[in-house]
Parts: C-alpha cells; sequence; structure tokens
C-alpha cells in the first residue's frame, strides 16, 4: 500500500486489502466466469474505491458521492453472495468477503453519519 492510502481514512486500507484479496480471488475462477462475475466483481470493487477518492476531494457533493458508495458496495455484496451460490466461492472465503465488506460498510456510514 502507499504513503498515501496509508494515511487516509481505515476505509481506504480495508478497500485496498478486500480489493487484493478479490483479485486473487477471481483469478481462480473458471474462465468463462471470469468475463462474467468476476469482471463485475471487480469493476465494482475498483468504482467503489474511486468513490471514495472522489468524496475525499469533493465539499459540496461529499453525501451524494457517500451514498452512490454506499449502492455500489450493496452490489458488492450481491456479486459475492451469487460467487458463493454459485460455488466460485466456498463457504469459508464467503464469509471472510463478506466480514470485510460488513467492516468497510460499517465504516463508510460512520462517515456518511458525519456529514450529516
Amino acid at each position: 500500500m502507499d504513503k498515501n492510502t496509508a494515511q487516509q481514512s481505515p476505509v481506504f486500507s480495508k478497500t485496498y486489502d478486500y480489493i487484493l484479496w478479490l483479485l486473487t480471488h477471481t483469478e481462480k475462477f473458471p474462465k468463462n466466469e471470469r468475463f462474467r462475475l468476476a469482471r463485475r466483481l471487480e469493476d465494482t470493487a475498483f468504482e467503489f474505491y474511486e468513490l471514495l477518492v472522489k468524496a475525499t476531494r469533493s465539499t459540496r457533493r461529499k453525501g451524494d458521492i457517500l451514498l452512490q458508495a454506499d449502492l455500489v458496495l450493496d452490489k458488492l455484496r450481491l456479486y459475492t453472495r451469487l460467487a458463493q451460490a454459485r460455488k466460485l466461492t466456498s463457504p469459508r472465503q464467503y464469509r471472510h468477503a463478506s466480514g470485510m465488506l460488513v467492516e468497510i460498510g460499517k465504516m463508510l456510514g460512520g462517515w456518511m453519519k458525519t456529514i450529516s
């Protein structure tokens, strides 16, 4: 992790850790799922991180951006459940991933409360 990420809110480092785990995990998906579900998971995780960065640089629209990030986090939760339902993720991996997403969601919720 770079110095800037480490100095930001813990939600950034947790999201970074989640993305690292996710990329390693989705590399093991069967080829047909790599172009379907893995791609959605990865793209959505990157979109979420980008919205967090955008929120730090915005003053007037921060609440709207964080709300949008929360919606994207919901998509990540859905895609994670789908991966487990399609047996692309073991129960242990699902618990790990969903636990990370719960923790990230709590941090995001705390951030949202500070600006409302």
